[in-house]
């Protein structure tokens, strides 16, 4: 992989969602290489920033709302005397269950909040290297017979990359197929330096516990029996360490109005993935004989669920040398030890009490 320090030294970096589960993570590696780092985070009323509080000391915050297109051009105009400014776009409602239950927030956060950005950066004319826009695997969805011949396939896996098709199967997805066409948009329009990232499956310390990752563990953790919804869908889990350098290496060495996909290269069915995390769970004493349960509950509505997500990097790869580099155990072993050691900033976010 390429080495990125001496580009991101004293460059000015806006984060959007950087007190998010990747968010931080990302904040958290422009400060290590000492980027100008601000962080656009949104407005609460508590103002608790929990994921980088740590850090508020070596960045600047910007407190505001991207669908509030005011919020936006206030933040915005305090970059315009800067050169080639980085902006990752991370800021998302991301939950697939939670985007049928909040589809309108889904909606205004994905789309409107990344137009509101877009256009922003245009009327302002700021000077952008690389305005990064966060993508997601489930815009591939469900495969469809009729589109076989589209797919790259080896054996019998479905393998995607940038030339399959989508197939958004939520409004999560749906959402996130707008945002991304906005920004190729916005590149072909206006020359705004855009890329997409689609990241498969991310996963690793301070996620959301409902994510199905997070699910696994706090329930096992809690009670001896761990309840999810369908066990046998495939999905392409990256480590979150991994998928930051990703971005990372496709905003500076990218290709401006092109999509980048990445994950780990492997799938892994659902039911097999909550094994193995409570196999590493047990060995490494967390908890003690735990079992598993599907139950209709916890399936997504209808005929929405996706079968099986494997991404083929070799697009990133090649141009970068980017590959993972955490195993699935390495990652499951750090994911579980924050977990434990954190219940008080997971507790009450819980789906499953």
């Amino acid at each position: 992989m390429k080495d990125y320090g001496d580009k991101l030294k004293e460059r000015l970096v806006l984060i959007t969602g950087a007190d998010g589960f990747l968010g931080s993570f990302l904040t958290e590696k422009m400060v290590e290489f000492g980027a100008d780092t601000r962080a656009f985070a949104r407005s609460t009323s508590s103002g608790n920033l929990t994921n980088i509080s740590h850090i508020v000391d070596k960045i600047t915050i910007y407190r505001g709302d991207i669908r509030d297109r005011q919020s936006v051009t206030g933040i915005f105009k305090q970059l315009r005397d800067y050169d080639d400014i980085l902006i990752f776009h991370l800021a998302a409602q991301a939950h697939v269950g939670e985007s049928w239950e909040r589809p309108y927030e889904t909606m205004e956060t994905n789309v409107v909040g990344t137009l509101n950005l877009l256009q922003t950066a245009v009327d302002l004319d700021l000077d952008v290297f690389k305005f990064d826009v966060a993508g997601t695997s489930e815009e591939y969805g469900g495969f469809q017979e009729d589109m076989d011949k589209l797919y790259d396939t080896k054996g019998r896996k479905l393998i995607l990359n940038e030339r399959s098709p989508l197939n958004p199967r939520s409004i999560y997805a749906t959402s996130k197929v707008a945002a991304d066409f906005l920004a190729l948009n916005y590149f072909d329009a206006y020359g705004l330096r855009t890329v997409v990232t689609r990241m498969f499956n991310n996963y690793g310390p301070r996620q959301n516990p409902r994510y199905v990752t997070g699910t696994i563990i706090t329930q096992a953790l809690e009670r001896k029996t761990v309840f999810l919804g369908n066990l046998n869908t495939k999905r392409d889990m990256c480590y979150v360490s991994d998928g930051i350098n990703g971005h990372i290496h496709v905003a500076l060495w990218g290709n401006a109005g092109e999509e980048y996909a990445y994950g780990y290269g492997q799938n892994i069915k659902i039911g097999d993935w909550a094994e193995k995390i409570l196999t590493i769970g047990e060995k490494e004493g967390y908890w003690k004989d735990r079992s598993i349960n599907s139950t209709k509950e916890r399936f997504r509505p209808g005929k929405t669920d996706v079968a099986e997500l494997l991404v083929g990097y070799d697009k990133l790869h090649d141009l970068t040398g980017w590959r993972p580099l955490v195993t699935w155990e390495e990652g499951i072993s750090e994911t579980i030890k924050w977990y434990a050691e954190n219940r008080e900033k997971w507790i009450t976010r819980v789906d499953w009490k």
